[in-house]
Parts: structure tokens; sequence; C-alpha cells
């Protein structure tokens, strides 16, 4: 897809949500492989934290950054599955105002050309919260690749054409 070298690339503020039940800052790679590809790309971290399978927690996390006017997006890695325990989207359908089904799609399709039929598996979503992107990913560092690679690196980028998330920003609030 191109990028339109032409156009002001404009940093998105993101914070970064592990969901895990066993995994801490120092074996977090799937969230390490995020911050890295976002740095990498000139967004900024707005902040990163690690919380519980639990919807309550989620939900509580996702509130604090969605009213906070430093993030602009929410990426979350883990709790995708279908397991009693995987429970973020069911998390992130409590606060968005609306879905993005296509991204959910879009990652099963590319997750396809990696892992087959294993895809089927990945609650894979996003939505809309009062004007604060949400994006719920996989906790395999290679979902994590998948999406970043193959969609969020082009949507999150300004210059991206024939469109981008980023450019719809300053409209997320319109009624």
């Amino acid at each position: 897809m191109p990028i339109d070298e032409s156009r002001e690339f404009l940093p998105v503020r993101i914070a970064v949500l592990t969901v895990s039940d066993t995994r801490d800052l120092a074996d977090d790679r799937s969230g390490d492989t995020l911050v890295a590809r976002l740095d990498a790309a000139g967004h900024v971290l707005a902040d990163r934290a690690i919380v519980r399978d639990d919807v309550d927690l989620i939900v509580a996390r996702l509130h604090g950054w969605i009213e906070d006017a430093d993030v602009d997006c929410v990426i979350t890695t883990g709790g995708t599955g279908v397991t009693g325990r995987d429970v973020t989207p069911e998390a992130l359908a409590r606060v968005w105002d609306k879905e993005i089904p296509g991204f959910g799609e879009l990652f099963r399709w590319l997750s396809y050309q990696t892992i087959g039929t294993s895809t089927i598996q990945s609650r894979a979503c996003a939505g809309v919260a009062r004007g604060t992107y949400l994006f719920a990913l996989p906790g395999s560092t290679g979902a994590v690749k998948d999406a970043w690679d193959g969609i969020l690196s082009s949507q999150l980028d300004s210059r991206h054409r024939p469109c981008n998330f980023v450019e719809l920003m300053p409209r997320l609030m319109e009624r």
C-alpha cells in the first residue's frame, strides 16, 4: 500500500496493554515486540501496563486511557482466544462505541497465511471508544507482527493512501 512521502507523518500516542495471568514486564515478549515496532515507526508510547485476564481489570485500564487526552490508541495483546480465561474482546465490547469488524476479519485472513486454519481460534477485534482507537491482538509475537506489519503500520500512518485511521481522528467524536 502506498505511502505518500509528500504528506506529513503524524505520530500516534499509543498505550500498550498486555493481558496475561503469567507475564510481567521482564518476559512480555509480545508487548516488547509491539513497543519496538511502534517506536521504529515514529509513534509515541503513551503508556504500558500488564493486567490479569479479568474483564473488570481490563475495562478499568481501558477507561483510564480512553479518558486520557494523551492517548489516541490502545493496542492490547493477549486474551483473544476461546478459553474460559480469554476475555479481552468482551472487555473491549463493554467500552467501545463502534466496532471495526474489518480489523478482525483482515487479521484472520493475514494470519491464515502464517498459521493456517488455527487462525479461527483468534477473536482479534477493534473498535472506537470516545475518540480512542482500540485494537485487541492475540498474545503471540507472531500475531503481533502480523497485525502490526500487515494492518496497523499503514492504518496508523497519516501518509498512507488512499485513507487511514489517523486522518479520521479529528472526526471520531462527531455527532
